[in-house]
């Protein structure tokens, strides 16, 4: 008896179920049409959701692999199917995030003739994946999508791209599959150097004023245990970047806030006070360290990081520790003393003291008539669920929220980062919400990033999703109307919104939906909003010139920071 062959097509679903992936977020095409048609035998194992644009299936599968620290997976066909895809690739690079985007392609014997469709996606994404690779053969399906698994999710996590031509997806040939445990030359995971992590013990056992930095690394590495323990051996001030949001009990004594341009002023300001820094699973990206020729000059830097081109690439460290932060953290607790730092702790809450009274007492208890996007937080807080996930898009509300939402739960902040890609929230909460299936999950949004990706209420719908959307509107596109008020003389160019009836739109989509204008309203509505049994959309009319301070300004430094 003969060895069983296969459609290429074919062995490409049964790949991914060896590598137990529930969900492909994505939309068919020509070029994938085979793979498609090999998935519906599959689809009792494997659940595909088709959602309304490419860019949408690939914040989608972001959204899954932030939430459940898993691959995210999604498909789309060549050509502008293909193209669609860069954006969400270029922003899971810079995030890190974990994904394998399997694109159809046009057959072998066309690639190069400008065929229907055809785009050469390998040379335009390889700035923005970790590794890709294109397809020929159908032999060679199986070894691509086991080192794409391996190498998306192992050492810094990345995006990886699989190509795969028409004719290999016809192509038989035989199926084997063990996953990927070694790749030649790749070494995730650098060997820790034990004389650093003495020499930064040292270090700090011998601090008076130390603060730590957490980044999103200790999120990825689930490292939050290993991290918890240093902190309270050492009794170490905590600040955190955007990504790193929960990787600390926001409510922990030791937490002292956001870095960044609309972080917290504490940690800003004593970011260039302090003797000792230790940064934790973060790149030193400029919107935390504002202008780096002043950025803390005094301090000695220790840097646990698992990528070696981080180190030194912005901020120069005297003491690097390569490797697995949760791994590194394990053995700094070894070493480090227990020790409390009191008088240096004082000075962040005094601080504190300070931004609350100026900022965010304004914020979050206002006497104005216009409601403040952080009195919709405080509201949200109230009746969240305490393992609720929180995704943001990007703008004003994003920092808002970010400020002041309380993190209580891991993996709990969605968010993009580095790239700042508004349309991300919507499609990342589907994601979000089908990977985490007991959790709730909170979409914060504006009216300008909401319209991005609208189309993907159809997916809410289709799939019955029970996403919680709050879309703080002002009619402008708000980031950016703040810089052209403090910076450009209130000069308002093309960022005034013409907005559609967003509760319409809603309940076209047969999603319940509710408008709040007045202050009055708010906190019953959110309470509606956030225990509704299925998706709901709640559209807060916020303030228009609702500004988010503190902020540091472009090429200022971080003890520049302003409150108004």
């Amino acid at each position: 008896m003969g060895t069983k062959l296969f459609y290429g097509s074919e062995i490409v679903i049964k790949a991914l179920l060896y590598e137990e992936v529930e969900y492909i977020f994505g939309y068919p095409g020509g070029a994938i049409m085979p793979i498609y048609d090999s998935l519906h035998d599959y689809l009792d194992s494997i659940s595909h959701i088709l959602m309304r644009h490419e860019q949408g299936s690939i914040h989608a599968a972001q959204g899954y692999a932030r939430a459940t620290g898993k691959i995210g997976v999604c498909f789309t066909t060549s050509g502008p199917g293909a193209t669609n895809l860069i954006t969400g690739l270029a922003d899971a690079l810079i995030d890190s995030t974990p994904i394998v985007c399997i694109t159809g392609q046009v057959s072998s014997h066309l690639l190069g003739t400008d065929a229907f469709q055809e785009t050469n996606i390998i040379d335009i994404s390889i700035p923005v994946t970790k590794w890709n690779i294109q397809v020929l053969k159908a032999k060679d399906i199986c070894e691509s999508i086991q080192k794409g698994f391996f190498i998306a999710k192992k050492g810094r996590p990345g995006p990886v791209l699989i190509d795969i031509t028409k004719d290999a997806q016809f192509q038989k040939t035989v199926f084997h599959y063990t996953r990927c445990e070694y790749i030649k030359n790749f070494h995730p995971y650098p060997c820790i150097e034990n004389e650093k992590i003495i020499e930064a013990a040292n270090l700090i056992n011998s601090a008076k004023s130390p603060l730590i930095l957490v980044g999103q690394g200790v999120i990825l590495a689930e490292a939050e245990e290993e991290f918890k323990e240093f902190v309270e051996k050492t009794g170490i001030p905590v600040a955190s970047t955007l990504l790193g949001l929960g990787a600390l009990n926001s409510n922990h004594h030791l937490y002292v806030g956001m870095l960044g341009m609309h972080g917290n002023y504490a940690p800003n300001i004593l970011t260039n006070q302090c003797d000792i820094l230790i940064a934790v699973g973060m790149r030193f990206d400029d919107r935390v360290t504002g202008d780096i020729k002043k950025y803390a000059k005094q301090a000695k830097i220790i840097h646990l990081e698992i990528d070696s081109s981080e180190i030194d690439k912005n901020i120069l460290c005297h003491i690097p520790i390569l490797g697995d932060c949760k791994t590194s953290l394990k053995k700094l607790i070894f070493y480090v003393k227990k020790y409390f730092h009191k008088e240096w702790i004082d000075k962040f809450f005094h601080l504190k003291e300070k931004e609350k009274a100026i900022v965010i007492q304004g914020d979050l208890n206002p006497k104005k008539e216009g409601i403040t996007m952080g009195e919709v937080i405080k509201w949200i807080n109230l009746y969240k669920q305490n393992n609720a996930i929180l995704v943001t898009d990007v703008g004003q509300h994003q920092m808002i929220a970010s400020r002041y939402f309380n993190f209580t739960y891991k993996k709990s902040q969605i968010t993009s980062g580095g790239l700042g890609t508004m349309g991300f929230a919507l499609p990342a909460s589907i994601g979000a919400r089908l990977g985490s299936k007991n959790r709730q999950v909170i979409c914060v949004v504006g009216d300008g990033g909401i319209q991005m990706t609208i189309q993907e209420m159809g997916t809410i719908l289709q799939n019955n999703i029970p996403i919680k959307i709050i879309l703080l509107n002002n009619n402008f596109l708000g980031m950016v109307r703040q810089w052209q008020q403090l910076f450009f003389d209130k000069r308002y160019s093309c960022t005034e919104l013409v907005n559609p009836d967003f509760i319409k739109l809603a309940n076209a989509y047969n999603i319940k939906a509710k408008k709040v204008n007045k202050r009055e309203e708010l906190k019953e509505s959110v309470k509606k909003a956030l225990n509704h049994e299925k998706a709901f959309l709640l559209e807060v009319v916020i303030e228009k010139e609702d500004n988010v301070f503190p902020m540091i300004p472009a090429g200022a430094a971080v003890d520049e920071i302003r409150l108004t």
